[in-house]
C-alpha cells in the first residue's frame, strides 16, 4: 500500500481518537461534579419502588461492599446519560466532514431529536411504568412474604428498563432515517402497521423484565412512536436522493 494512501486512514483515526477522548472527558468531568451526590441519587432512582414498599419493609444489601459501590455505579451510568449530548456531538463532528451540505441540514435536527427522546423514554419509565409496576408488584406478593429488594439487583432492574425504553423511544429516528435514505417509504410502513403491532410486543418481551406488564407499557408506546415516525417520514422522504450539493464542511 502507498504511504499516500495510509494517510487517510490515519487522519480518520487520528480523529476518531480525538473525538472519544472528547467522550470520556466530558463523562469524566460530569462523574466528578455527581460522584459527592451518590448517596442522594440512588436515593432518587430507589424513590419509586421505596414509596410502594409495605410499611416496615425497606431494600436490602447482600453483599458487604454494596452500600459504596452501587451509588458509585449508578453515578456512573448517570454521567454517561448526562453526557448523551456530548456523545452525538462529538460523532456528529466526527461525520460531517463526508456530508453534503443538504445532509447536514437533516442531520443536525435528528441528532437533538435522538437526545430529546432518549431522554424522554427515561422520564417515562420513571414517572409512569416505574410507579404502575412497582405498585402492582407489591400488591400480588404472596401473604407472608416480606418484600425486601437487594439495591445492587434493584439497580439492574431499573437501569435494564431505563435503556429499554430510552432506545425504544428512538423509533420515529430510526423510521425518519429508514425514508431518508430510501429504504423505504411511508406508504409501505403504514401497510404493515400490524406486523409491527405485533412485533412491538416481541421487543418488549426482549427488552423488559421477564412480565407482561412492563412489556405492555414498552409495546403500546413504541407503536404510538411508530406512527409518529411515519408521520414526520414524509418530510424526508427522497431527501438523501436529492441533488447532492457539490459543498463539503470543510475543516
Amino acid at each position: 500500500m502507498a504511504v499516500e494512501d495510509t494517510q487517510p486512514l490515519i487522519s480518520h483515526l487520528i480523529e476518531l481518537r480525538k473525538r472519544l477522548l472528547h467522550c470520556i472527558i466530558a463523562v469524566v468531568a460530569i462523574f466528578a461534579c455527581l460522584v459527592y451526590f451518590a448517596n442522594d441519587i440512588y436515593q432518587l432512582i430507589s424513590a419509586p419502588l421505596i414509596k410502594q414498599l409495605p410499611v416496615g419493609a425497606s431494600m436490602i444489601a447482600t453483599d458487604v461492599a454494596s452500600p459504596f459501590f452501587t451509588p458509585i455505579k449508578l453515578t456512573m451510568i448517570v454521567s454517561v446519560f448526562v453526557a448523551v449530548p456530548v456523545i452525538l456531538y462529538q460523532v456528529w463532528a466526527f461525520v460531517a466532514p463526508a456530508l453534503y451540505r443538504h445532509e447536514r441540514r437533516l442531520v443536525v435536527p435528528l441528532l437533538i431529536s435522538s437526545s430529546l427522546l432518549f431522554y424522554i423514554g427515561m422520564a417515562f419509565a420513571y414517572f409512569i411504568v416505574f410507579p404502575l409496576a412497582f405498585g402492582f408488584f407489591a400488591k400480588t406478593a404472596p401473604q407472608g412474604v416480606l418484600i425486601a429488594t437487594d439495591i445492587n439487583n434493584y439497580l439492574d432492574f431499573v437501569m435494564a428498563l431505563f435503556m429499554a425504553f430510552g432506545v425504544s423511544f428512538e423509533v420515529p429516528v430510526a423510521i425518519v432515517l429508514l425514508c431518508w435514505t430510501g429504504i423505504t417509504n411511508p406508504d409501505d410502513l403504514r401497510k404493515k402497521r400490524p406486523y409491527v403491532l405485533v412485533g412491538a410486543f416481541v421487543v418488549g418481551m426482549l427488552l423488559t423484565p421477564p412480565d407482561v406488564f412492563s412489556q405492555t407499557l414498552l409495546a403500546i408506546p413504541m407503536y404510538c412512536l411508530f406512527e409518529v415516525g411515519i408521520f414526520f417520514s414524509r418530510f424526508y422522504v427522497g431527501q438523501r436522493r436529492a441533488s447532492p450539493d457539490p459543498d463539503r464542511q470543510e475543516e
